[in-house]
């Protein structure tokens, strides 16, 4: 049962598209490739299909990860070409490899997410590196968010492992983000932004690469 994993964007077309439903999509696309599809076991099989981690709605993103169990081999240049051309505008294939079934699973293997998030803001680049150089030198940064639950209280300084400026020019600037991403947390974009003094939302936010643990 060959595991592959498939490394693919999604753009401005499908950044509005829930989890949920970008899970659908897949699930069509390889069924109309005629991929021999891994199924789980039990009273509900459903493919094995698996996502790294969810993408926010309203992100767009180049990095993202999935894993897919096939119940036959395929060549990856077949798997991306056939899949590829079931897939809508703004979802891409990017590259698909094979993976050992024993590897943990994806999920389990997320470290960091790194993040170009562009923001509307009169500041200048000095003024901005300011704030990144003086977020980064506090140990701790008290946060509240509003959940569907309540109010969740945690360190959202324990979820930002590096910031920088990329570009800061007229009336904006990308701030680079990489957050920590696992079960123990992950960083929200929109978040460092508020912690970094600039009153907007952001006005995009893309992702531009997962980052895995190494392998024990």
């Amino acid at each position: 049962m060959p595991r592959l994993r498939v490394r693919f964007s999604r753009g401005q077309e499908v950044k509005f598209i829930a989890h949920l439903d970008i899970m659908r999509l897949w699930e069509r696309a390889l069924r109309r490739a005629r991929v021999a599809l891994a199924y789980s076991e039990g009273f509900s099989p459903h493919p094995r299909i698996s996502l790294a981690v969810p993408l926010a709605v309203g992100v767009t993103s180049q990095a993202e990860l999935m894993d897919v169990f096939i119940t036959g081999w395929v060549s990856p240049h077949w798997f991306a070409t056939a899949v590829s051309q079931q897939l809508p505008p703004g979802i891409e294939i990017l590259g698909v490899y094979q993976v050992a079934l024993t590897m943990p699973s994806l999920q389990s293997q997320v470290g960091y997410a790194e993040y170009e998030v562009e923001v509307e803001t009169e500041k200048g680049p000095n003024e901005i590196e300011s704030a990144v150089s003086g977020l980064l030198s506090v140990e701790h940064l008290p946060w509240h968010h509003q959940r569907d639950t309540g109010w969740r209280s945690y360190d959202l300084r324990s979820l930002i492992d590096d910031l920088w400026l990329v570009d800061g020019c007229d009336r904006y600037c990308t701030i680079g983000m990489r957050l920590r991403c696992d079960s123990g947390g992950s960083g929200r974009p929109e978040q460092v932004v508020s912690a970094l003094g600039f009153s907007r939302y952001p006005q995009s936010i893309h992702r531009t690469k997962l980052i895995l643990k190494a392998r024990q």
